[in-house]
């Protein structure tokens, strides 16, 4: 028999085992995301951590004006530098953060990571536009499969697109960014390539929901839209693609719709998205978007992209003051763990940081000559075989593959047109290379410095002599000009010298036009461009017009595939080419206007001014 310590050691040793026991039961019974219902999990979370979860971790670039992410956050290390945005983790729930990354041509992030030896590249794609004129879903579906490949390889859970506002104007500055014209287009397109994307385990975030369709004064300005025009063209598409892809998010717009941000609006976020289309997942907000966190709470925009620190001071105070219920932060947080559930991050799936960039390249050049257009081939112009080309125009040898902005790709490479003929033994003029190269060098070096995510000024044409053209239509078999146009966030195009040709494009047209014709040579034009501009007055002077929008890296492979013939042009407009700007519905009422002594409704670097925007064209958009 045990001794009477003895007993007492075993009975204390007993004792202690069973406290230290249900120590451990007691944290095993932490609800963990995945193990218990995201409602447990709800229950378990505190106040704060309700609101970290939908309030982001802050903008990771420094710039002046805006504010940046708290102290905290600053520690904690990016998985993806250069992505657009991340959520806060909450591990002890088991709930991890999400990383969202910019489209909706490539996945933008940092090509350049601090202490890593390799260079991150991602594969810049055509732009939305072309994708629409191939008048392809499968082209769409295509893009977003391999685009999401690149999502989930790099280790990001969603990518920021597509972008599917209607293109109202012509000189909307993010047009390239998005379909169409026509909201039927707008919208199959977007649901292929959600669906396209999300077979890699990765989300897309639909945006930006709903009539931002001016880059004027974006963050202050009311779009006031008659109820038939919004149903019929702005909302559609967006319907279409809730009902028909089931985006995991929806991002909400800058603008106000009808007076009240589209954020802040519980008739779009939670009526009609939610109530009426059936939409499952979070509501997104644009980065720095809406002016009140409470209201943007109340009204179902989910989560505050990137988040500020105050978002998070007002909604605990709304909370704890009665404003703002427990039941409606209760709802935010479901839905957007419901996604986390979905997640890589949350799959624990590993990612390699080393996508099929070849395989991209072959998508992307393929693609691009789905949806390239051709305007005019008189007498046989096209297609072209291999010869000696005089090559006029800076974007023959500068193409641009995409525009600027949030819209933007860090790509690897992109092959101008130069390379692209000489790649199928078209022969190009090498002094003539060379000078325009050294001119474009010349030119952008004297460019000012722009802000973060601003698009430069365009650089003139170089003007060719007389002489020189000539010789040149003397030696050459044809004549190439390549017309280029770029665009991006913040600002609206023009209509002179951007609608409609400068007078140093005119005169090249012209120019080599007169000279070439002169000895029975052929003169053709390649647009290289992100939206419409004025042709009718000068395409009688040329014999042919490829309109190649802004085609993604591979764009002079892709731009040769069409003028050689193989592959035959099959690309028809989605988005209408005015005779004169004067023709479009809205050109009196586009971008807006200003509305001075307003105060201001938000206070940034990129605010802008408090504005109106009418669009009293009704439902005349376009054909």
């Amino acid at each position: 028999m045990l001794k009477r310590t003895d007993r007492l050691n075993w009975i204390t040793l007993a004792a202690v085992m069973l406290v230290m026991f249900r120590l451990v039961e007691a944290q095993d019974t932490t609800p963990q995301l995945g193990k218990n219902s995201v409602r447990e999990v709800v229950a378990a979370m505190t106040t704060e951590e309700k609101v970290k979860l939908l309030v982001g971790m802050g903008f990771n670039e420094d710039i002046p004006g805006l504010p940046g992410p708290s102290e905290e956050d600053k520690k904690i290390p990016e998985k993806v530098q250069g992505a657009a945005g991340r959520t806060h983790a909450i591990p002890r729930l088991g709930i991890p953060s999400l990383t969202l990354s910019d489209g909706p041509a490539g996945v933008r992030i940092d090509p350049v990571r601090k202490g890593a030896a390799k260079t991150y590249y991602a594969t810049g794609f055509p732009i939305e536009t072309l994708i629409a004129s191939s008048w392809d879903t499968d082209v769409a579906n295509r893009v977003g499969v391999a685009m999401g490949s690149e999502v989930r390889d790099f280790g990001i859970d969603i990518l920021l697109a597509p972008a599917m506002n209607i293109q109202r104007n012509p000189l909307g500055g993010r047009n390239f960014e998005y379909y169409s014209e026509d909201p039927l287009i707008a919208g199959k397109m977007a649901a292929a390539f959600v669906k396209g994307v999300q077979t890699n385990g990765v989300g897309t975030s639909v945006k930006h929901f709903a009539v931002n369709s001016q880059e004027f004064n974006r963050m202050q300005s009311n779009s006031l839209v008659g109820e038939r025009a919004l149903r019929e063209l702005y909302l559609k598409g967006f319907e279409i693609a809730v009902k028909e892809s089931h985006p995991w998010t929806v991002m909400s717009s800058y603008n106000l719709l009808n007076g009240t941000y589209t954020s802040q609006s519980e008739d779009l976020l939670t009526t009609l998205l939610r109530n009426e289309w059936g939409f499952k997942g979070f509501v997104v907000s644009d980065w720095f978007g809406g002016n009140d966190a409470v209201a943007q709470m109340r009204a179902g925009n989910d989560m505050l992209m990137p988040g500020v620190p105050s978002q998070t001071e007002d909604i605990i105070k709304a909370i704890n003051d009665g404003t703002l219920s427990k039941e409606q932060l209760d709802r935010n947080v479901e839905r957007v763990l419901n996604i986390v559930l979905l997640s890589p991050s949350f799959k624990h799936t590993t990612f390699s940081e080393q996508p099929d960039l070849k395989s991209g390249a072959q998508v992307a050049r393929e693609t691009a000559t789905e949806g390239m257009v051709l305007l005019k081939n008189d007498n046989h112009t096209l297609p072209l075989a291999s010869s000696k080309v005089a090559l006029f125009g800076n974007a023959s040898y500068d193409l641009i593959a995409g525009g600027t902005g949030s819209g933007d790709v860090n790509k690897q490479y992109v092959v101008s047109l130069d390379q692209g003929l000489t790649a199928r033994s078209f022969v190009i003029d090498d002094e003539l290379k060379k000078n325009y190269l050294q001119f474009i060098a010349e030119q952008k070096a004297k460019r000012p410095p722009v802000a973060p995510f601003m698009m430069p000024p365009p650089i003139a044409e170089m003007a060719v002599p007389s002489d020189r053209m000539e010789k040149l239509a003397g030696e050459s078999a044809v004549a190439i000009i390549t017309l280029g146009r770029n665009t991006g966030e913040f600002v609206d195009r023009q209509v002179e010298n951007d609608f409609t040709l400068t007078a140093i494009e005119r005169s090249l047209i012209e120019s080599v036009s007169e000279v070439f014709h002169a000895k029975g040579k052929k003169v053709l034009v390649v647009l290289n461009v992100g939206g419409p501009l004025e042709v009718a007055s000068w395409r009688e002077k040329v014999d042919a017009v490829l309109l190649a929008w802004l085609p993604g890296q591979e764009g002079g492979h892709a731009i040769v595939d069409v003028l050689t013939g193989k592959v035959n042009p099959s690309g028809k407009l989605a988005t209408t080419f005015p005779v004169s700007y004067n023709d479009v519905p809205s050109a009196k009422t586009f971008p807006g206007k200003e509305l001075p002594g307003a105060k201001p409704l938000v206070v940034n670097t990129f605010a802008g001014k408090p504005a109106e925007a009418l669009y009293d064209e009704g439902i005349y958009v376009g054909y």
